[in-house]
């Protein structure tokens, strides 16, 4: 038995258009929105998109929500991402051991299962576009997460920056709202 992780097709057309490097936090957020945007376009996920860049701005690995596409539920952006820079750099530890430095980018901050993967993934820094309670807002249930969770991660050695392009992040979960796209695992913590 296996689990393949197969991004949408578009992804590698979209990346071929996109610059090597992306400079700023801003420009690298503008990526990964693209992506959400573009998976909600194309019906090939949710409105989530994250990316993995070294410390020079390049593009290790992107990733989208393909959750409802592949009936796997851990397969949201920032697990997808962290697991393709995982398998393109050939080590579970992104950082190798804290010799170098990557940044996890992700239009939406992360959910509890996000959160828990990240400080074991070796990123040293996280940028967040919209917030948790936007994503709670269209109906997405986040998990428990601690109240005070950018400083359990900044405790850790993670760098944490939130807001980067808010209301941009924030029109791609409301325009996935608006053309019908499927809130799922939305019980709040209930059982249905």
């Amino acid at each position: 038995m296996h689990l393949t992780i197969k991004a949408p097709d578009w992804i590698a057309e979209l990346l071929a258009r996109s610059p090597k490097v992306f400079q700023t936090p801003e420009d690298r957020m503008r990526l990964v929105i693209e992506l959400a945007r573009e998976n909600v376009t194309r019906q090939t996920g949710g409105p989530f998109g994250a990316g993995v860049f070294d410390a020079d701005g390049r593009l290790v690995a992107a990733g989208v929500n393909i959750v409802a596409r592949s009936n796997c539920s851990i397969l949201h952006a920032e697990m997808v991402a962290i697991a393709l820079a995982q398998k393109n750099l050939g080590r579970y530890d992104i950082s190798d051991n804290g010799k170098s430095d990557y940044e996890l980018v992700a239009s939406t901050e992360p959910c509890a299962m996000c959160f828990g993967a990240i400080p074991w993934s070796g990123v040293t820094q996280l940028v967040c576009g919209a917030r948790d309670e936007d994503a709670r807002r269209i109906g997405f249930d986040e998990g428990p997460k601690l109240p005070n969770w950018p400083e359990a991660l900044e405790e850790r050695g993670i760098q944490v920056s939130r807001d980067v392009l808010r209301q941009e992040a924030v029109d791609v979960l409301e325009y996935y709202v608006k053309t019908g796209g499927t809130i799922y695992n939305a019980r709040g913590g209930q059982a249905e």
